[in-house]
C-alpha cells in the first residue's frame, strides 16, 4: 500500500478545472469573448512597454492576472458572466453596491447625532 497525496482543490460541487496554460494564446482562449479585447489591449501595451524598457515584469504581471481571470471563467462561465453584468450595472449607477460595516456604523452615528 502506498500513500496517496491529498487532493487539493476547491471544496465546492462540480469537477475541478485546471487553470489554463500560462501562454497568452491559452489565456485568451479561456476568456469570455467579451473580455478578449481588454486582454489583447493590456497584453499589447505591456509588450510595447517591455520592449522599450527591456523589463518583462509588466508582461508577467498581465499574464498572471489574466490567467487568474481565465481560471475563474473556466470554472463557471455563467457565474463569471453574471459577475461582469453586475459590475457593469454598479459602475453605471443602476444598482447600489453593498455597504461595509464601518460605513453602516458611520451612517448610524450620523443619524443618532
Amino acid at each position: 500500500m502506498t500513500a496517496q497525496p491529498a487532493a487539493s482543490g476547491p471544496q465546492g460541487p462540480g469537477p475541478e478545472v485546471a487553470p489554463p496554460a500560462a501562454t497568452p494564446r491559452a489565456i485568451r482562449q479561456a476568456l469570455l469573448p467579451e473580455e478578449a479585447g481588454q486582454f489583447d489591449s493590456e497584453w499589447r501595451t505591456a509588450m510595447s512597454r517591455s520592449a522599450e524598457s527591456l523589463d518583462l515584469t509588466e508582461v508577467y504581471t498581465v499574464l498572471r492576472r489574466w490567467r487568474g481571470i481565465a481560471a475563474l471563467t473556466q470554472a463557471d462561465p455563467d457565474a463569471h458572466r453574471r459577475m461582469l453584468r453586475r459590475a457593469d450595472q454598479l459602475l453605471a449607477g443602476q444598482e447600489r453596491g453593498s455597504v461595509t460595516a464601518d460605513q453602516m456604523r458611520e451612517m448610524a452615528a450620523r443619524r443618532l447625532g
